[in-house]
């Protein structure tokens, strides 16, 4: 509608413009752009755009990347893939922050992030990552697909589609504590009764959105009992995630609850920051409600306030009462509404 910045809920593509207009964007295939010689020196590190817009508008883009840059990765191997009438341009980044390459006065066509592989260290590039678990519908007793992929919107969203068709429910659950690296392999392991096929270990890979995914699938007889999951890293047997499965109330959906403990440790950090910064609490509140972690009374307190600040330590104080997973939902709800302020956060610690 005019100048400023914007990011997509969607696709978390951010833009900073400097007049009205109109952005048409979708995902591209990296495996039809990327050569095979390219693919050999560079790692994919983010989802690969189609962008359209009016020359001179944007004045920077924000790409997504998912590199985990705070086990001090060389961020000097990090750049920006631009195809040209099929020919690939290579760009450094103006700046680089915890999920965004950011490219000014930008040129369009096919933009992405890569990293250049090191072939000494195949395995030395920590990624953001996804665990994924649909609840077929239509199986008998209980059949879960469990998904081991990097955070990258394009991919998980070809996944819920997929699932979709296959009459499955996504069940919510909070990604891997640590980051996990390209080229190796996780194990899945559960309670003695529990079947898991075709084999308990999953390769970390990135595999294009056109693709079939990689994934292993969980049967069980019986939820009568809780029963956990864990992923484990298969170099050294370190855990990585873990989550507990039991029957919901009408014996036919599953619940999971997980380790919640880098919402909590944000909110902890931060506290102070989100005091001051955090902008209309409107919909958050309206996501906590429906998430069933404040009540209508609790959001009349928050409302009540004559101050957004005021506002704003009002409701960490509840959802910091309520513990590690409420604080985990929060978490997510300002990762999704306020990501730059979020991003923000975590850079500067």
């Amino acid at each position: 509608p005019g100048a400023g910045s914007f990011q997509c809920s969607v696709t978390g593509l951010g833009f900073e413009v400097n007049m009205a207009v109109t952005i048409r964007y979708r995902y591209a295939s990296w495996n039809r752009h990327l050569s095979a010689a390219a693919q050999e020196a560079w790692v994919v590190a983010g989802p690969l755009f189609n962008i359209e817009v009016q020359p001179g508008a944007v004045d920077a883009v924000h790409l997504p990347h998912f590199v985990c840059l705070a086990e001090d990765v060389d961020v000097s191997n990090c750049t920006i893939a631009h195809f040209k009438t099929q020919r690939m341009i290579l760009e450094t980044p103006t700046k680089l922050n915890a999920f965004y390459a950011v490219l000014e006065n930008p040129s369009f066509s096919l933009l992405g992030v890569l990293w250049r592989r090191l072939r000494s260290t195949l395995n030395s590039l920590p990624m953001h990552s996804l665990v994924l678990i649909f609840q077929q519908l239509s199986a008998a007793n209980t059949t879960l697909h469990l998904y081991l992929i990097p955070d990258d919107n394009s991919v998980k969203q070809a996944i819920e589609k997929q699932e979709m068709n296959w009459n499955s429910k996504l069940i919510p659950k909070p990604p891997p504590l640590s980051p996990l690296f390209f080229g190796c392999s996780y194990q899945v392991s559960s309670t003695p009764h529990v079947v898991i096929t075709p084999e308990p270990q999953l390769p970390f890979c990135y595999k294009s959105p056109k693709e079939q995914q990689l994934f292993i699938e969980i049967y069980i007889r019986n939820m009568a009992e809780e029963i956990w999951l864990h992923i484990t890293d298969g170099r050294n047997g370190t855990l990585v995630w873990k989550a507990s499965l039991r029957s919901g109330r009408n014996g036919t959906s599953i619940l999971i609850s997980a380790w919640c403990l880098l919402g909590a440790a944000f909110m902890k950090k931060h506290k102070e920051e989100l005091c001051h910064r955090m902008g209309r609490i409107s919909p958050i509140l309206l996501h906590l409600r429906d998430a069933n972690i404040i009540n209508s009374d609790e959001e009349e307190e928050v409302q009540s306030q004559n101050m957004n600040r005021k506002k704003n330590r009002v409701l960490l104080q509840l959802v910091e009462k309520k513990g590690a997973e409420a604080q985990e939902q929060l978490y997510r709800i300002l990762r999704e509404k306020d990501l730059f302020l979020i991003t923000d956060l975590e850079k500067s610690s």
